[in-house]
Order: C-alpha cells, then structure tokens, then sequence
C-alpha cells in the first residue's frame, strides 16, 4: 500500500454537525411547506439532544481519564469540544434565527400563534389562570436551595425556571427552583375552544410563561425578583459491565436507573440570564462556562413538534399511503406471501411499499399458518403497539416454536425491550439477550414451514427495524426470499445467537464482527485490481455513516487504481473526496428529505458480473467490530435491477443533494426532488 497523507481523514464529531446542519438548511427552505419547516426544527434540536447525550458525553469521559487521545484527523478531545462548541453555538443561533424571524412571523399569518402571557386578552388570562389553578399548580414543586435545602437533582433535558426570591422583611435574597412539568403540554392551547377553531386558527402560550407569571403563588410572603430559564443534558451513554455470569437483564436495570443521574454535559440558558445565577447553576452542577449554550428566543425547540400536529393539511405534505408490492396482491386481494416467494424474492423499499402488507403480513401470516413450525427473529427497535410482537404472541400460543433475539441494549429503546421481552417470555417465547459484549443490530426473521413432508425455509433481510411507525418515515430495504441458501445461513446465525455455535463463514451473507470488514475490503481491492489490469470497475456505497478508517484507506487506494467510486451518505463522512492524487474519482452526495435516508446497500461493478449486497451495518467500528451485523448478497436479477434504478436515480445529476469537497465544505445543488421522484414511480406502478 502506498503511502497516503496524514490529513486524510475529516473529524466524525464536525462531520455530524455538518448533517445537522442540513437538517437545519430543510428548515430554512421557503420552497418547503411551513409546518414541514416546522418540524426540521424540531428534528434538528432533538438531534442535538442526542448528540450531547452519547457523543459529546463519550468524549468528556474520555478527557476525565487525562489520557492524551487523538482523533483519526491528529485533534485531541480538548481541540475536538471547542470546535465542536463554537460550531454548536453557531447553529444554534441560526436555528433560534429562522424560528424567531422567518417561521413564527409565517405560522402567524396563517393563524397558528405562540403568545406571552403579556400579550393575552384579559378574558384568555382568566381562563388561563383557572387552567394553572386545576391543572399545573397542584404538580409544582418549588425547591429552596439554602444550608437545609441542598441544590436539588436537575434531571435531564428538563426545562427549569431559576428563581430568585426576597424576604420583604430582612431583604435576604434566595435562589429556588421550578421545574416545567413533562407530564403537561409544553405548548398550553388558548381560548375558549380548547383546540383550534374551524378556520384553523390555534394560539398557544409557552408552559413556561404560564408558570411563570405565577410565581408569587409558589412563594407567598416573598417578593419574586426574577426568573430565568434553563434546560440541563446529561450523559445518557450506558455503560453495562458484562459479565457472563450475571444475569444481563439485571445488570442493565441497574445501569438504567444510574443514567438519570449522569453527570451534567450541557447548559441551555436564555440570553437575559442573570451572569450570578448561571455562576451558581455551573458551581452546583460542576460545569465549566465551555460547556453554556445561549440560546435566543425558546428553549426546547424539540417541543414544536406539538405545532405539526396543527390540522392544517395545506402547510404540510401531501399524505401518501404506502403500496402494496405488485407481487404480493392480485388487485386489492392479498396473495400468500409464502407462495409468492416460492416463485422469486421480493424487494420491498419502505416507505414506498408497504410495511403493513409486506414484512409485518410475512410475520402474520406465519404466526397463523398452521403448516409453520417455527419463527426466529431479531428485535432491536420496534413500535409501542408492535404488530410484530403480537404475531410472534400469537404464535407461540398457538404452539409453534418461537425464538426471539430482543437487543435490550438499543440505546434509548432499553426499557421498552424489557419489557416486550417479558411479555415475550410470558406468552411462551424462548426469549435471549444477545450476546455478551455485542449488540444484535441485524434485522432478520427466518420462518420453517412443513410443505408435503419436506421443511422448507422463508426468510427477511432488511435494513432497517421491525417498526411500523418509523416503516413510514424512513427509507428502508429488505429481501423476501425462499433461497435454500439464505435458509441455510440464517439457521446457522441463529443457532450462534442463541447457543454456543461460533460459525464465522456463510453462503451469501458477510457477519460482522468477523466478516464484513474483511469482506468489504477485499472486494475493494478486487475492484482495484480489475482497474489496474484494464477491465470494468466501480464501487457503489449507500450508508448512513462511513467511518471506519481501514475502509476508508481501502477506498483511497481503489481511486489511486482509477476505480469510479459513488458514495451516497445521509450522515457522516470522514473521507475526504476528488483530492488530487488521492481521491480523484470518488464523489460523495447526501440527500436529507421528507424520509429519512437509512437502507444500506454495497455495489462491486465485478468486471461486468455486479455484486449488490444489503443490510444493517454502516461502515463505523461500533458496527464492524462491537455489534452483530448482517450483509446478504442480492442474487435475484430483478431485486439486482432495482438496485440498481433507486441508485441511479439517487446519483443523477440534477437532483436536490449536498456534494461532499474535498475540503470537507458541502454544497448544495439540483433541482430535482429524489424521494418524490420514487414516490410518484411507486404510485405509477401502483396504478
């Protein structure tokens, strides 16, 4: 391998911002409609949540060590939080900026409206004070903090009115705090129709404006002096000690209950914010003043979520329902999805086609079919009401064989795994927790049915979760298939996640953590060599991350071979494409949209012989070394063909996308809507 430059590799950290900043850009786009704008800023702060909780919190662990470690592109975590800090800033400003002077002053001439409680009508404030009476004041808490009343616990992502307080009679001032209940709308609806009106119209005042001009009423006797707002994150990341002999589950509930109380990683405060108080606020929470956002305007943009649900169709979208699969109905008459498959795979393109009559009818269907004996499938995140797991209920009462691979480790998702596990184990289900020092990241169901004596086995394949609800908001592909081959290895990864079986080699899929990497890399090089010895190459990547630096590497070197490289990324990217003498011909796009892109698919141009490959893993080293992960190789010719037509039109030239520089800058471009395209080419084949 030649020697490649240091500089190679941009920063994973600023990489995501720069996605969250398209997301931000989705909100600023007055082509959009406005309640759609409406919720990229809702998107966009609730993405910024997250990304505190695990990754700004991984890297203050990391500096709490006083280890000196660098990132891929030479940054130590010091230099990595304050570029990380004034990028933040920067967009959070610009986030408050279209909310305050573009969006609202819109929402407003479309009657949707968010008042202070100075601007309510004298008959709105009357109601709205019984409102407080009945409905807010009885779940308030005022906490003093003085020597008898310690600094109270401040939980995460809680808003939180600061309040100082006066003794009229020894003018001794206090501090106390307040905290904005999550169990009551943010957004309190006013006027007398509780709702909006038929025209429309809705006007709502802030939870927090409410209580806070109703403060004298949490401190009779004192004089309130001033308020200030401030919402806290804290590191959210768990960190379960595995042991193999502990029982995982407990192991996790008690790691779930310490994570309410990680240390504190972030401060939103308001601009007015008395300079003494965010002094006692850091002190009490031991921060730094580098770890202070001031944000203008709100705080909590995540909450305007509650706006979109408005009913006002004529500033969002228009709907659209999901089509059935042309190979799985005869007009509106479902077909058996078992002898669909037996005549060819399937490839089904959420949200496209239909979750409901696709993967969630295949489970269904087997759950009731009294030919099949067993089901085995993998749970990472799923739906509050999941069809999916009342199937595999249901069919475990019926008496079929039913193993289920619930990931009770998914982040954020860990405490309703537990307890769809448990219901799960209630009903019947041989239920396991993965294995120990892993999590089960790929999505697979495997079905054995008994056909005239002989088992025959039905399988899915897809990239995204078993999830109905997200099935319509994220892009997603799987693979239906009857493949004895497919069969074959899906028995074998089952049988190594739930007993001792270390099977490492399979027919037609790669597994990470021993295979995929490996794989990838060597039909990286094959593509190189088929350059350099003049024959037909090209890669084509769809990933939601590419990250993984011997990939990366591998890439480089198929560019310098001349190979034609596509990269189409949603998220992150720390390879740095069309540098001379390293990445000539390598070109990365992005599209952020109405869906969110997040099917992964690999593409080797194999000398005129194409490999098309899907599945659960982006190319980042959580996924290829500390997960279970499945890539399967698409063999069927129409699924291949199909591949082939969503990535074309994915890298065509004038369609809406960002383009990746070499200088880690990304652009916009095209005029072309990409995912409407797919939609209106569903609906045609639909009709």
């Amino acid at each position: 391998m030649s020697q490649l430059p240091g500089d190679r590799f941009l920063n994973r950290e600023l990489s995501w911002l720069d996605f969250n900043a398209r997301v931000l850009e989705l909100a600023e786009d007055e082509t959009l409609p406005l309640l759609e704008r409406v919720k990229f800023l809702s998107i966009f702060a609730s993405n910024l949540d997250e990304f505190y909780m695990v990754r700004i919190a991984g890297l203050k662990r990391r500096q709490s060590t006083g280890l000196t470690v660098r990132s891929p592109d030479g940054l130590t975590i010091r230099e990595q939080l304050t570029l990380i800090t004034e990028r933040t800033q920067d967009l959070v400003h610009r986030h408050a900026d279209v909310f305050i002077k573009d969006v609202a002053p819109r929402l407003e001439d479309c009657g949707i409206r968010i008042l202070h409680w100075e601007e309510l009508a004298d008959d709105d404030a009357r109601r709205l004070r019984e409102y407080f009476r009945d409905q807010v004041f009885p779940v308030l808490t005022p906490l003093a903090v003085d020597p008898a009343h310690p600094f109270p616990y401040i939980s995460g992502l809680s808003l939180n009115l600061a309040v100082s307080v006066r003794d009229p009679d020894t003018g001794l001032a206090h501090f106390a705090r307040v905290k904005v209940p999550n169990n009551v709308p943010r957004f309190v609806t006013v006027g007398a129709a509780g709702a909006q009106d038929v025209a429309g119209q809705a006007t709502f005042l802030p939870l927090e404006d409410l209580i806070a001009a109703h403060l004298p009423q949490l401190f009779p006797g004192l004089d309130v002096v001033s308020h200030h707002l401030f919402r806290v994150t804290r590191n959210a990341d768990l960190e379960v000690e595995e042991d193999r002999d502990e029982d995982l589950l407990q192991a996790l509930e008690r790691e779930l209950a310490r994570r309410r109380f990680g240390p504190a990683v972030r401060l939103e405060v308001t601009g007015s914010m008395d300079p003494q108080i965010l002094e006692v606020l850091l002190s009490e929470m031991e921060m730094q003043p580098e770890d202070v956002l001031h944000v203008p305007g709100l705080l909590d943009l995540a909450s305007l979520m509650a706006l979109y649900d408005v009913d006002r169709p004529e500033l969002k979208d228009e709907p659209f329902v999901p089509a059935t699969h042309p190979r799985l109905s005869e007009g509106e008459t479902p077909k058996s999805v078992f002898a669909t498959l037996r005549e060819g795979d399937v490839l089904v393109h959420h949200p496209y086609h239909s979750f409901a009559t696709s993967v969630q009818r295949f489970i269904e269907q087997a759950a009731v079919d009294p030919n099949v004996l067993a089901i085995k499938q993998t749970l990472y995140r799923t739906s509050g009401d999941s069809p999916i797991v009342n199937a595999l209920i249901d069919a475990a009462e019926a008496g079929k064989q039913v193993v289920v691979l619930v990931e009770i480790k998914a982040r954020f998702d860990e405490e309703a795994n537990i307890e769809w596990a448990r219901s799960l184990e209630r009903a019947g289900c041989h239920v396991v927790y993965g294995l120990v020092g892993l999590k089960t990241h790929c999505k697979t169901a495997l079905v054995v049915r008994r056909e005239h004596g002989v088992l025959r086995r039905y399988c899915h394949i897809g990239t995204g979760n078993y999830n109905p609800k997200t099935a319509r908001i994220y892009e997603d592909l799987g693979i239906l298939t009857a493949d004895p081959r497919v069969g074959a290895d899906l028995t074998d990864l089952f049988n190594t996640l739930t007993g001792y079986s270390r099977q490492t080699n399979y027919r037609m899929l790669m597994v990470a953590p021993h295979g995929i990497r490996a794989g990838l890399i060597e039909k990286i090089r094959r593509e190189a060599r088929n350059a350099a010895d003049g024959r037909s190459s090209g890669i084509r990547f769809k990933l939601n991350s590419l990250v993984d630096e011997r990939i990366i590497d591998a890439l480089y070197e198929a560019s310098l071979a001349g190979v034609p490289v596509e990269l189409f990324i949603r998220g992150i990217c720390a390879l740095r494409p069309g540098v001379p003498g390293l990445s000539e011909t390598i070109r990365v796009r992005s599209v952020v949209g109405r869906f969110l892109e997040h099917s992964r698919i690999m593409s080797f141009a194999n000398d005129g012989e194409p490999e098309w490959w899907l599945g659960s893993a982006d190319l980042m080293h959580r996924n290829l070394d500390r997960r279970v992960e499945v890539l399967l190789r698409v063999c069927d010719e129409s699924a291949s063909r199909e591949l082939s037509r969503i990535f074309d039109a994915a890298m065509a030239p004038d369609i809406t996308c960002w383009q990746l520089g070499g200088d880690g800058r990304w652009s916009r471009s095209g005029e072309r809507d990409y995912q409407g395209e797919l939609l209106r080419r569903v609906g045609e084949h639909a009709d």
